[in-house]
């Protein structure tokens, strides 16, 4: 369960009868069982946290890592609940005896339509926007944002970094994840349409394909961005963590796709949805066949690039104001997608100059005298390399000798196997690395820091840096920061004015967690803090 603060609901509800739910369940291929309800009652709203139930809602209970929902659907029913839909586990247990219970194969599918339904089906009202990836959902996402705005559209964006109508933040203090459960996805969706929304552009996470958490949602378009090392601990390979990200392009969840093809999973992906959807175009910065060909980037002064592009639309030129090669891929990605739409690119692209992503290659202004600093999300061994081969590049254009001096870590409790990988990544495109612990969690920080550093060295050592980086040398220097707040200063006080800063991992977010406690941490406030209380 989450938080126990008030869910966010739409002003305007569409209750319905439990005869008119159960038959929905069977229409979804999941027909229901029921014991001691009243068919007549109307369900108003749908919640899985029994202490965030309203008068009139059903209590989701589902089976948890710890123990079943069912064991909280009487303190549900007593904060007003009127009905528990759950599943054969739940209603064998003891905990279940004399309560009213709808019981279905699949709860989550079911929940997911349940909740469509007493919304008032908001996704029907929205032009909807699906993004899918282990890199660039979110940037994808806001771009998305930004170029429906330019259009002259309403736009709202659900991810990483909550939720959001135009310039106004919605309340996302409930959920932490990329994408909300299928309960407060409906809801959320209501309140946007309310807030005047007219088109969404969502992060759709491989845990939301795996849980359902877009049942009952169908995209216009959904695009696929890369597939890279990330949540090996929750997908047990890379293939199962493919599948998850597979199951979004089939003609239930969206009308149409944009593919990159620019990795072997992407180029997988677009010859199997080839034969599953009408609409498939393919985005590339490698394979002139592709659909969406990036024939030229030319790199800008603002650090942002010009990218001109083959298209079935004709050759057209994006100017995308985030530095990065990733960053273009992105914009020609969003493109793809709003052209598929049917939104005006002429009007829709400028948007795109002048998006900026919370978190994500946010540069730091420290004044004269100070070492450039950036700080990004990158996370995973891929987008490691990525953002710092970038900043390297923006380094060797401004021709002033610099350096990068990286600062990362990886999460505690997570895949242990791309730690190694994560320092190697930071090692063969830094000169300088000083790792740090990210959210350690549960685990011993030093030993998480420990592998990261060896996975570094061992770049050094084997040549890496040297192959990657024709006429660098090979001499990276590799230090062990300690906790973050220390090994940011380090980084700073190793740097020179010509030189870059790298903060990588934890981008926009604003606490650290330590065990079980989150600790207020902002890369960007320690950043600034450590630069100006520096000894001179």
């Amino acid at each position: 369960m989450s938080n126990s603060s008030a869910p966010l609901r739409p002003q305007i509800l569409h209750p319905s009868s439990l005869q008119e739910l159960c038959a929905l369940a069977a229409d979804s291929g999941h027909p229901a069982r029921t014991l001691g309800i009243d068919p007549g009652v109307r369900v108003s709203g749908l919640t899985l946290d029994s202490r965030r139930v309203g008068p009139g809602d059903a209590y989701v209970a589902l089976s948890g890592s710890r123990t079943h929902g069912i064991r909280f659907a009487a303190t549900a029913l007593a904060a007003g609940a009127v009905v528990v839909l759950t599943d054969e586990a739940g209603a064998a247990d003891p905990a279940a005896a004399d309560l009213p219970l709808v019981i279905v194969d699949r709860p989550r599918t079911v929940m997911a339509h349940w909740a469509a339904q007493v919304y008032g089906r908001p996704a029907e009202a929205l032009t909807m926007y699906g993004v899918t990836g282990t890199n660039g959902k979110t940037t994808t996402a806001v771009l998305l944002a930004a170029a429906l705005s330019a259009a002259g559209r309403t736009a709202g964006t659900i991810g990483t970094l909550g939720f959001r109508v135009g310039e106004t933040s919605l309340d996302s203090s409930r959920t932490t994840v990329t994408t909300p459960e299928s309960v407060d996805l409906q809801a959320l969706l209501a309140v946007m349409v309310e807030a005047g929304a007219d088109s969404v552009a969502m992060e759709v996470s491989s845990h939301a394909m795996v849980y359902e958490r877009a049942e009952a949602v169908r995209f216009a378009v959904a695009a696929f961005t890369n597939l890279g090392r990330d949540h090996l601990d929750f997908h047990p390979t890379m293939e199962d963590y493919y599948q998850a990200k597979a199951g979004l392009f089939t003609p239930e969840h969206t009308a149409s796709a944009v593919v990159n093809i620019d990795d072997e999973w992407g180029a997988r992906l677009a010859g199997e949805t080839r034969g599953r959807l009408h609409h498939v175009v393919t985005t590339s910065f490698s394979d002139p066949t592709a659909d969406w060909y990036a024939a030229e980037v030319t790199p800008l002064a603002n650090g942002g690039s010009l990218v001109r592009v083959a298209s079935p639309q004709g050759p057209l030129d994006i100017e995308v104001g985030m530095p990065g090669l990733f960053n273009a891929r992105n914009a020609v990605t969003c493109a793809a997608m709003l052209a598929l739409a049917g939104v005006d690119l002429e009007a829709a692209l400028p948007g795109l100059a002048h998006a900026q992503v919370p978190g994500r290659m946010q540069v730091v202004d420290l004044g004269p005298g100070a070492p450039l600093a950036v700080v990004d999300f990158a996370h995973t061994p891929q987008a490691v390399a990525s953002a710092l081969q970038a900043l390297t590049d923006r380094l060797q254009r401004a021709g002033a000798g610099g350096r990068v001096v990286a600062v990362l870590g990886c999460g505690g409790d997570r895949d242990q196997a791309k730690r190694g990988p994560m320092g190697a990544a930071a090692a063969t495109w830094a000169d300088t690395v000083v790792v740090t612990d990210d959210n350690p969690r549960s685990e011993e920080p030093s030993t998480i820091r420990a592998a990261v550093l060896a996975g570094a060295e061992e770049a050094v050592r084997s040549g890496t840096v040297s192959a990657e980086r024709p006429g660098h040398g090979g001499h990276v220097q590799v230090i062990d920061g300690g906790t973050r707040a220390a090994a940011i200063a380090t980084a700073l006080r190793l740097a020179g004015p010509d030189d870059l800063v790298a903060v990588l991992g934890k981008g926009h977010e604003q606490g650290q967690v330590i065990g079980t406690d989150v600790v207020p941490f902002d890369d960007v406030e320690a950043i600034r803090t450590a630069w100006h209380s520096r000894e001179d």
